[in-house]
């Protein structure tokens, strides 16, 4: 696959401690308007319309955990939850050029036998990405890879990635594809947070994750964060801002933003269910409940949230 244009994403978040000084400093800040941030549209393809989305599952996945993957992609265009809501949240991608996008879940792929190992690296997940071949004009494959499954760079600077190829390599024209790791043994901290204590800064209490399973809850937010990079900015040059090997994208660009009043360390106020004690902030198919990353929006040049 040449070129290939793969992002390191995820979901990384800063906790800082907040001396008095930090505080008289950020007061007066609040005096100065701050520009809003502005991801810029580079002319280029985003991914509109009826948008095919392929899993192939690395490793050993419960059918439960893989149905909550599943529910959550099907939330996206499912209209008729309560609000707020996983499709409401998924609306703000059509306030980008081209309209709607409407993900369907087509191919789901088992590779429960390790058969690349247990330490993958980039050319690994290109591999992975390519076992199923696309035909239609846009496309997703998903690369998921298991809680005891090692990949280069997870966990120390990043929880995922995007990227997209050119034709002739099992991929279409338009095909792009998207890594995310199970975080639940390896740095629930880094990529499942806030359902885990933080690595680093105040060691706030951490959420409850909405689907009981720490691992595939944090998942389900670094899912959602790439798929909106992706449909926004598939080819490196849709939306983003900064230079496109280390793109600033749609949900990136609120990183950390999970509901109103968020902070550096602090999700924002979110949903908690009153018989689990589960946070979240959409709602979904078949009753479940997720907690999604905030999105920027172009219509406000804000990062909007779902609460």
């Amino acid at each position: 696959m040449a070129p290939i244009y793969s992002f390191p994403i995820l979901f990384l978040f800063c906790s800082t401690l907040i001396s008095p000084t930090l505080s008289t400093t950020r007061k007066l800040n609040a005096l100065v308007q701050e520009q809003p941030l502005v991801l810029k549209y580079h002319n280029g393809a985003l991914l509109k319309g009826n948008v095919t989305v392929n899993l192939i599952w690395y490793g050993k996945f419960t059918p439960i955990q893989r149905s909550i993957i599943v529910d959550f992609i099907h939330s996206l265009n499912f209209n008729r939850a309560p609000q707020p809501s996983t499709s409401s949240w998924w609306k703000t991608t059509e306030n980008y050029k081209g309209g709607s996008s409407n993900l369907v879940v087509r191919h789901q792929v088992l590779l429960e036998n390790y058969s690349l190992g247990k330490a993958l690296k980039k050319v690994h997940l290109l591999a992975l990405s390519k076992k199923v071949t696309n035909t239609l004009p846009t496309s997703i494959n998903v690369v998921l890879t298991a809680k005891d499954v090692a990949v280069d760079g997870f966990c120390m600077n990043r929880c995922g990635t995007h990227g997209s190829a050119l034709p002739g390599r099992g991929l279409a024209s338009r095909g792009t594809y998207i890594w995310v790791g199970n975080s639940e043994t390896q740095c629930p901290g880094y990529c499942a947070w806030p359902f885990h204590q933080p690595i680093y800064g105040p060691q706030t209490p951490p959420l409850v994750a909405p689907n009981g399973d720490v691992g595939v809850d944090g998942m389900i937010i670094n899912l959602a964060t790439l798929l909106a990079n992706t449909v926004t900015n598939p080819f490196n040059n849709g939306y983003f801002q900064g230079p496109p090997t280390a793109p600033i994208e749609a949900a990136t660009a609120c990183t950390g933003v999970f509901g109103s009043g968020s902070y550096p360390g602090y999700p924002g106020r979110v949903l908690v269910d009153k018989v689990s004690g589960a946070s979240y902030n959409a709602h979904g198919i078949n009753g479940r409940k997720y907690l999604v990353p905030a999105m920027w929006d172009p219509q406000t040049s804000g990062c909007k949230t779902t609460v």
